[in-house]
């Protein structure tokens, strides 16, 4: 199955520039390689339903020249509409760290906005960070709250990326709590290195017409570890790798073992949640330029210029037993600041694109 992405281009207008005070250096800013060379990407959440049907938000790439490009803070739960619970389904949901009147999260967890971007330092070296709280909420438990759902929490979860050279990358992640319910129903920390789980009171993420879902028999496995590799990461295509790659997140296997109330199993259902995914990557020659810049990847007198590709959902073509169902994520959704402040995005034709 094919989706399709429009790609966005930058390029400078030089009548703008030249009319618009202290924007002189960004005329002889010379733009990276958009195929080859330095990049980062940063994602908040993506999830994979089955094999191959995925969902992807919005994916922040790094700027061509220095620059960033951060999530807006409006995004603050997968699925965020219809279009993404029919891919999805309706009965989960993750919290990404902001939330109203009702928590998600264990009292003394507050709201907070997520900090997900992907930069281009002065020196072009790629960079990336995803910050976060994360709640996953199974509201197929019926609880009277929020909270009451919650059956997994990433405390103050951060994944950061910097490829300086070809011999020196670095990658972290790193969380302050995981909290997991226990048999007994409480929501209880776990650890903070990572966490697996067997025959945890979580329901699958969607049921099927008919089905007759027994509450109380059915149970899941759940793992909780770093991303270490980037082919663990859910992406698109238009999410490139390099001559030498760093990656960081947060992945959560479950495998749902689905059963009627007399125990019989009816199926199992595999999800994987990819929380944070970062990377950069370079080419094998790339050398830093020398540093002299005020910020990572900043230009300070330079006004950011929003560049937003939402992302969204494919409806489910069958209601199968594996609720294998491909949706749609497009790079972009953020705020995008670089050297060139009156960028333009020339229109080019959709290329197809096949889901990882």
């Amino acid at each position: 199955m094919t989706r399709f992405v429009t790609k966005l281009a930058a390029a400078t207008a030089a009548v703008a520039l030249a009319s618009v005070p202290g924007l002189a250096s960004a005329q002889t800013t010379q733009a990276v390689d958009e195929k080859t060379g330095p990049v980062s990407f940063a994602n908040v959440a993506s999830v994979r339903i089955g094999n191959p049907g995925s969902l992807i938000t919005e994916t922040q790439r790094s700027p061509l020249t220095p620059g960033q490009s951060k999530l807006s803070p409006d995004r603050t739960v997968v699925p965020r509409d219809d279009g993404e619970k029919n891919t999805f389904g309706d009965k989960w949901a993750v919290n990404l760290g902001r939330f109203g009147a009702q928590s998600p999260f264990p009292p003394g967890i507050a709201s907070r906005d997520h900090n997900v971007l992907a930069a281009l330092q002065q020196t072009t070296v790629p960079t990336a960070v995803a910050e976060s709280n994360y709640a996953l909420l199974d509201n197929g438990r019926g609880g009277a709250k929020p909270a009451d759902n919650t059956v997994l929490v990433i405390e103050g979860a951060k994944s950061a990326v910097d490829c300086s050279s070809p011999a020196k990358t670095t990658s972290s992640t790193s969380v302050g709590k995981i909290w997991v319910r226990d048999e007994t129903g409480t929501l209880k920390p776990s650890g903070a290195s990572g966490v697996d789980v067997k025959g945890l009171k979580l329901g699958p993420p969607s049921v099927i017409k008919n089905e007759n879902i027994g509450k109380d028999e059915t149970t899941s496995d759940l793992t909780v570890s770093r991303v270490t590799a980037f082919d663990q990461l859910i992406r698109q295509d238009g999410w490139r790798n390099g001559d030498v790659t760093a990656v960081a997140g947060w992945k959560v296997d479950i495998v749902t073992h689905v059963r009627d109330d007399a125990g019989k199993d009816l199926r199992e259902a595999r999800t994987t949640l990819v929380l944070g995914g970062v990377s950069c990557s370079i080419p094998k020659n790339f050398v830093a330029k020398p540093a002299g810049g005020t910020g990572p990847g900043a230009a300070p007198e330079q006004p950011a210029v929003p560049g937003t590709v939402p992302a969204g959902g494919i409806p489910p073509q069958s209601a199968d037993s594996t609720r294998t169902v491909v949706g749609l994520g497009l790079l972009g959704g953020g705020i995008v600041i670089g050297a060139a402040a009156m960028l333009l995005f020339r229109r080019r034709k959709p290329v197809p694109v096949r889901e990882k």
